[in-house]
């Protein structure tokens, strides 16, 4: 058997991170262990070093379960661009656009590909923790479905629940789930997992029992709420609206340093200002609206699948006006990816949106244009005087330069990406924030065009090690709050017997 698929009953339900605290228990036993989701929709994705593209939340897993990040772990990527459309990646590469429609018609290739990618991954690992997508009892697509019970009844795989009692009602969310549930699906269903509790857990036993009572089927733990853990959101809706990032450290020296990201609505890659917010003294905000940046020190203008789209959200709720006045005073702004196109001067797209030229917000003597083929990379350079590295994934192109555009990112072989004009920089590499040497001089460069001068950026702090602390801390949680034994009995011999059906009349 070897595997078991973790569904939710709804999304955002803790999903994600049961995958990942799994994996890391099983790995921390010494067993070979890769994770796996069907098909995933989000616009928050990685460059695996196989060369192809995946959600970041199986790369998270697969750093939990101190595996290489791959393609295989992630065969189906669902990128929005709108409300209607998506880019689909099979297999790491872009393989066209769908509606919600057209994507019905090919799915049942696609679970062709699934399982037999799943099947590969059996084949080569102890154990294999698949994650589902959204809630499993979404009745309206059962008959395609590929990622929850369509993948579960294709693979034989047992399912665990997990439902979030921090939204309330949790009881009626599992309840509810395997209740909507043909009979050969619920036989699938071996346990639940309540996730996110604040309090005594003992005030839950009278209710869990009732659920054992009415389903047959026990919850394998509570798991407790965690202020710890807020890296890697797999969701930009799990970021609020307009409120601080992570649990900002004091700062080391006298003042804070002020990070405004605006948010629009096809923001891609949000985690990119993560490793800023694990930073001491430094406040990381989520914006909507201009008045967040009257008082922010340092503006991050974050990826986008929707570059002009979200470019003319900016226009139409004032800040991108408000990032002009805020670049004109001096102070730090920068934009990665996305975000980085629209400081430019002119984006010609003809591939995402189709509206041809299109103003930037003129911040960078820039000129961008998209390509059909999209860059996919792992590149590494120097920046500030540091070693980084950082992974690329867009269609946009610089096609010009101004002359006044000082490299920010130097390649190996003496070329420039992304450039710096006054107290505006830009580039289109991700994840350049998590390299520690770069961000220091970076804080320290955006505090001085700031005026911060009593901001002490950390010496101190080690990206790669608060990431795998949040890791060693989700394997904690599994293996203190959760039935770790009946866990391997699912991955062993499946959900069990004799599992009742419920019958909704």
């Amino acid at each position: 058997m070897n595997s078991l698929l973790i569904a939710g009953t709804t999304s955002d339900a803790g999903k994600s991170v049961v995958a990942a605290g799994i994996c890391r228990w099983l790995a921390r036993g010494g067993a070979r262990v890769a994770p796996f989701k069907a098909q995933n929709m989000s616009n928050n994705s990685v460059v695996t070093p196989d060369g192809g593209e995946i959600g970041r939340a199986q790369a998270v897993q697969a750093a939990a379960a101190g595996v290489e990040p791959s393609v295989r772990f992630n065969p189906v990527l669902l990128k929005p661009g709108s409300d209607r459309t998506s880019q689909v990646v099979v297999l790491g590469e872009v393989a066209g656009e769908v509606t919600a429609m057209s994507y019905r018609e090919r799915k049942a290739a696609l679970l062709d590909v699934v399982v037999s990618t799943l099947r590969e991954l059996r084949d080569e690992y102890e154990y294999v923790v698949c994650e589902g997508a959204g809630s499993p009892a979404e009745i309206n697509l059962r008959a395609n479905d590929i990622a929850n019970m369509g993948l579960a009844r294709a693979a034989g795989l047992p399912v665990l629940v997990v439902g979030d009692i921090d939204r309330g009602g949790v009881f009626a969310q599992l309840f509810g789930t395997l209740a909507l549930l043909d009979p050969a699906d619920q036989a699938l269903v071996g346990g639940f997992v309540v996730n996110k509790f604040r309090g005594d857990p003992a005030l839950l036993d009278p209710g869990l029992e009732q659920l054992r009572g009415l389903t047959g089927r026990p919850v394998l733990g509570v798991l407790p709420w965690a202020e710890e853990l807020w890296l890697d959101a797999e969701d930009s809706l799990s970021y609020a609206a307009d409120g601080v990032l992570g649990r900002p450290a004091p700062p080391r020296g006298e003042q804070w340093l002020r990070v405004a990201v605006p948010r629009p609505p096809r923001i891609s890659n949000a985690t990119d200002v993560e490793a800023l917010a694990a930073e001491p003294g430094v406040a990381v905000r989520f914006v909507t609206e201009p008045s967040r940046l009257t008082d922010a020190d340092l503006v991050v203008l974050p990826g986008s699948k929707s570059t002009v789209a979200d470019l003319a959200w900016l226009r139409s709720t004032g800040l991108a006006e408000a990032i002009g006045r805020h670049a004109a005073a001096g102070l730090p702004v920068a934009g990665i990816c996305g975000g980085f196109q629209m400081l430019s001067r002119r984006i010609t797209d003809r591939v995402e949106s189709g509206d041809g030229e299109v103003d930037g917000l003129g911040l960078l003597d820039l000129e961008i244009e998209f390509a059909r083929a999209k860059t996919l990379d792992r590149p590494a350079g120097a920046a500030f005087g540091e070693p980084v590295r950082g992974y690329e994934i867009h269609h946009g192109v610089p096609v010009r330069r101004g002359d006044d555009l000082a490299p920010l990112v130097r390649l190996p072989d003496g070329s420039a990406e992304g450039g710096i004009s006054g107290p505006v920089l830009g580039t289109h590499w991700h994840g350049l924030f998590e390299n520690d040497g770069f961000r220091r001089r970076f804080l320290a460069w955006a505090a001085a065009r700031a005026g911060r001068d009593g901001f002490i950026a950390a010496e101190d702090t080690s990206f790669a090690q608060v990431r795998a602390a949040q890791l060693d801390l989700l394997g904690d949680l599994v293996d203190k709050h959760l039935d770790t034994d009946a866990i391997r009995r699912m991955l062993a011999g499946g959900p069990g017997s004799g599992l009742p059906t419920l019958k909704v009349e």
